[in-house]
């Protein structure tokens, strides 16, 4: 049976960042509007920032659906489900901010995430999510699977970028500056780091 919480408590936040995964769900507000889910989960790019609020890197290499919706509306959901363990999901519905590299708030976000993480040329925004509600349900229906690892193909491939490599290459791919739906995304050029 499912619960409602008020607020991350320790339980729920050790549950959250043993997990290795976890999904976001975001919308346009035309009701034509394409709905996007993205898979998140490489080592160090989660923190929960405080009992209400929770952050994530959002890195180079596809579109920035995300970031447009909620530049839009701000409504997204967060979901993890245990692959391991006892069967549980947990979700947080809550309103999202992209805090991009020329924000103020950049510097004072950074340090939540693992140290290799912050300095990373794809880096293109931090997201921040305050819950307006947390609740958990069974996951008795999630198989179990084994986690053999992160993929290191991406921070491979794009070790070999500069700033300003990274910001032509955003620059010429499709539905990052604007969404599917033609909605701003990222603002190009990428600004430069506030250091």
């Amino acid at each position: 049976m499912g619960k409602i919480y008020e607020r991350i408590d320790e339980r729920l936040r050790a549950f959250i960042e043993e997990q290795h995964i976890f999904f976001t769900a975001t919308a346009p507000l035309a009701a034509d509007g394409h709905v996007n889910v993205s898979p998140k989960g490489l080592a160090g790019s989660f923190a929960v920032l405080d009992d209400v609020t929770v952050g994530y890197l959002d890195l180079g290499g596809s579109g920035a659906e995300t970031i447009a919706h909620l530049r839009e509306n701000g409504r997204v959901t967060l979901m993890w489900c245990a692959f391991d363990g006892p069967p549980r999901i947990v979700r947080i519905h809550g309103t999202g901010v992209p805090v991009f590299r020329d924000d103020p708030r950049w510097q004072e976000l950074l340090p939540h995430f693992d140290v290799s993480m912050q300095s990373r040329t794809d880096l293109r925004a931090v997201i921040t999510v305050r819950a307006e509600r947390i609740s958990d349900t069974c996951g008795f229906a999630v198989p179990f699977m084994d986690h053999k690892g992160d993929r290191q193909l991406h921070t491979q491939r794009f070790a070999r970028e500069t700033d300003e490599s990274f910001s032509r290459y955003c620059e010429k791919k499709e539905h990052v500056g604007v969404s599917l739906d033609g909605l701003p995304a990222l603002p190009l050029p990428l600004p430069r780091r506030i250091r």
